[in-house]
């Protein structure tokens, strides 16, 4: 490559110029992504929706923002931080508005889909964002859960036994922990 730079440079032709690095965009930070959600939330409560779309938006926005403070957990790059991400910033505001777009009287009435409603096909979209947010959150739930069982597995094998009865101390006739074996008090 720098040969070819020089032999242009040399023969006074221009150096063949590849493409452009492509320029990559940090990631939203917590805060960004809860002012997009809140952003959704304030634009569905500002406008005429029905009942049915406002509680999915609610049911959305709410395991986001249960998942927003764990989000490192999935791990950077993982399909399921990027599915929050793209629900947070895309996805949900998309969704809803494509339908606000619409005249609310056509959308809920007039069929535009397979005899779906717009209102129809909004539900839809919102149930299925529900469903994999919920996915996304069981995932973090059960790394947080098998961390804390094989806490308990390494206590357990770190002290001799699993069950309810403690730890094996010596037994104290005073009411106070009795120092370990060969220790004075």
């Amino acid at each position: 490559m720098a040969r070819r730079g020089l032999i242009a440079w040399l023969t006074g032709r221009r150096a063949e110029v590849g493409p452009a690095a492509p320029v990559l965009r940090r990631p939203p930070t917590r805060e960004e992504l809860l002012d997009a959600v809140q952003t959704v939330e304030q634009l569905v409560a500002r406008e005429a929706v029905p009942a049915a779309v406002a509680s999915r938006v609610a049911r959305v926005t709410a395991t986001v923002r249960q998942i927003l403070p764990r989000l490192d957990r999935l791990g950077p790059g993982s399909l399921e931080a990027y599915s929050v991400v793209a629900t947070a910033t895309d996805y949900l505001p998309e969704a809803v508005g494509g339908y606000l777009r619409l005249p609310r009287d056509w959308a809920n009435r007039r069929p535009v889909d397979d005899g779906r409603t717009s209102l129809m096909v909004l539900i839809d979209q919102l149930d299925l964002l529900a469903r994999t947010m919920e996915q996304v959150a069981d995932a973090v739930n059960r790394q947080d859960a098998a961390a804390l069982v094989a806490h308990g597995r390494f206590l357990a094998e770190r002290f001799g036994h699993r069950g309810d009865r403690g730890l094996d101390l010596p037994p104290s006739t005073s009411g106070r922990l009795a120092p370990p074996p060969g220790v004075q008090p």
